[in-house]
C-alpha cells in the first residue's frame, strides 16, 4: 500500500500541480482518494499513469488530470450539493465527496453502479449516494445542485440540467457534435434566465448516452444503417461551444479566464475519457 501511496502523490505533482491545477483543496483530495480501489485488480499497477483506464461496460476511469481539471472547474465548497453524471467507478464522485456536502450520482450501468457502490461502502464514503438511470434526466427530487458535472461527452448540454441548477450554480461537461471529441465547457448560471459558459478546452470523453444525448449504440449504428452514413452531426444538435440550446435567457460562450482547465489546455491535454 506505500507504493501506491507514493505513486499518488508522485501523480498529483507531476500530473496535475505540473498542468497548472493550484486549488489547494483539489489537491488534497486527489492526494486523499486510493485510485487503485476502482480500477480493475488486473490494472491496479497502471492505477497512477497519466490515463484512462477500461473499467468494463465500454467505460473508463478518467485520466486524474481532466477529474482534477473539472472539479477545480466545478469550484465545490463543503456546503455544496452536486449531481456526477456517468458514476462509472465512483472515482470521481469519491473525489468530490471530499469537497462538498453530498454527491447524488447516476449511472445506466446496472453492473457499474454496483461496483461502484460496494467499493464506496468498502471505503467508508458516506455522503455519495449512487442511482441507477438515465443520467440526462438529472434528479429532480434533489435539485437544485450547486454542481452537476459530466463524465461524458454529449451534443449540448441537456435541459433539464440548467433547470435543476441552483442560481449560482456550475456545470462542467464535455460537449461536442461528434462522438468522440468535445470542448470541456464551464456553464454558470447567474440568474433565473441567465447561463454563461466558457469553454476550458478540448477533451474527448466517451458518448454520454441518454433521451437528451446520444442515441445507445445499438440505436446509433440501426439510425446510421437506414441513412446510408454515420449521421454523427445529426443527432442531438446544439452547439459545441456553448452548450447547445438554453432555457431561456442570455448564453454567452468564450474561453474561461486563465485557470487550471485553461492552463491544462495550454499544456495540450486531450483528456481520453
Amino acid at each position: 500500500m506505500s507504493d501506491f501511496n507514493e505513486a499518488r502523490q508522485r501523480m498529483v505533482e507531476r500530473q496535475i500541480v505540473g498542468r497548472g491545477i493550484r486549488d489547494p483543496r483539489v489537491l488534497a483530495a486527489m492526494r486523499s482518494v486510493p485510485r487503485e480501489a476502482f480500477v480493475p485488480d488486473y490494472l491496479r499497477d497502471l492505477a497512477y499513469e497519466d490515463r484512462p483506464l477500461p473499467i468494463g461496460n465500454e467505460q473508463t476511469i478518467s485520466q486524474p488530470a481532466i477529474v482534477a481539471t473539472m472539479l477545480e472547474a466545478a469550484d465545490l465548497s463543503p456546503t455544496d450539493v452536486v449531481l456526477d453524471v456517468g458514476t462509472g467507478s465512483g472515482y470521481a464522485a469519491a473525489v468530490a465527496a471530499t469537497l462538498a456536502a453530498h454527491v447524488y450520482s447516476i449511472e445506466r450501468h446496472a453492473e457499474l453502479v454496483a461496483v461502484a457502490r460496494d467499493m464506496l461502502a468498502r471505503l467508508n464514503i458516506s455522503n455519495v449516494t449512487v442511482y441507477l438511470g438515465d443520467g440526462t434526466a438529472g434528479l429532480a427530487e434533489h435539485a437544485p445542485y450547486d454542481a452537476i458535472i459530466a463524465a461524458a461527452g454529449g451534443p449540448h448540454i441537456p435541459d433539464v440540467w440548467r433547470r435543476q441548477l441552483a442560481i449560482g450554480g456550475r456545470i462542467v461537461m464535455p460537449v461536442g457534435r461528434e462522438l468522440h471529441y468535445q470542448k470541456l465547457i464551464k456553464l454558470v448560471r447567474h440568474g433565473e434566465d441567465d447561463y454563461r459558459s466558457c469553454s476550458l478546452g478540448e477533451v474527448s470523453f466517451v458518448p454520454l448516452v441518454g433521451a437528451d444525448a446520444w442515441p445507445a449504440p445499438d440505436e446509433h449504428r440501426r439510425g446510421a444503417d437506414k441513412s446510408g452514413g454515420g449521421g454523427d452531426s445529426g443527432v442531438g444538435g446544439g452547439s459545441g461551444e456553448a452548450g447547445g440550446r438554453g432555457v431561456g435567457g442570455a448564453e454567452r460562450g468564450r474561453s474561461c479566464p486563465r485557470s487550471a482547465g485553461e492552463v491544462a489546455g495550454l499544456h495540450g491535454l486531450l483528456a481520453v475519457a
